[in-house]
């Protein structure tokens, strides 16, 4: 039977991101989020305005999206309620964060030089996607209490870096999905993906039919 309910977030289960920027100074800054979703080469995140991360993404225009699978999970837990903002924000500063200028190195993980954009990728995420931005989309802005709060930033692939040990045999632009074991979020808590459970309809369109103008746009970057 349902029953009505109020749940405070609605975080139903979404792949962990860790969003890495440069700062002003041209040091690294290193965030987990869990709000996106991809359509084709481009990525829609969900973030705080008033983030060090939006900050950096909004002045710079471009980050790498690192995707830790299930491996990675205490270097990702490391990273939680650490800001790169210095004086942590009240609002933050109530739920416990503290200000941490060097992400990577808590974190144990290893910056690598990225091909396109500023800031490093994260060598131990096994997906690791180069963007920039595209566009800029308020969230709440019909809520006065919400306006001017939350941002959606359209963010465009212009490079895709995968682990070898993830591809589909013989398919160097094919992720197996039966490799891939993408760190999940569900209401504040980590999870990872079990076996296929049923074969896929949807599933028998080949990939390369869904090949986007984006990628033509990714070889000039």
């Amino acid at each position: 039977m349902h029953v009505k309910s109020e749940p405070p977030i609605l975080y139903l289960g979404t792949p962990v991101v860790l969003i890495s920027t440069l700062n002003e100074d041209g040091s690294p800054n290193l965030a987990p989020m869990s709000s996106a979703f991809w359509l084709g080469w481009r990525c829609l995140l969900g973030l705080a305005a008033g983030s060090k991360t939006t900050q950096n993404i909004m002045r710079t225009g471009e980050c790498v999206l690192n995707l830790p699978s299930v491996n990675e999970v205490t270097a990702v837990n490391c990273l939680a309620l650490t800001t790169g903002s210095d004086p942590v924000p009240e609002s933050k500063r109530r739920k416990g964060y503290r200000h941490e200028p060097d992400k990577f190195g808590i974190a144990g993980l290893t910056p690598a030089a990225s091909e396109t954009v500023g800031p490093p990728r994260v060598q131990e995420c096994p997906i690791q996607l180069e963007a920039i931005v595209a566009a800029t989309h308020r969230v709440g802005e019909d809520n006065a209490a919400q306006r001017g709060f939350i941002v959606c930033i359209e963010a465009r692939i212009q490079r895709v870096h995968v682990e070898e040990s993830i591809l589909m045999s013989g398919a160097p632009n094919r992720i197996d999905p039966n490799k891939w074991r993408p760190l999940i979020m569900s209401f504040q808590q980590f999870y990872g993906l079990g076996a296929q459970l049923h074969a896929s309809t949807l599933g028998q369109i080949p990939e390369a039919m869904y090949r986007s103008p984006d990628m033509a746009l990714a070889h000039s970057a």
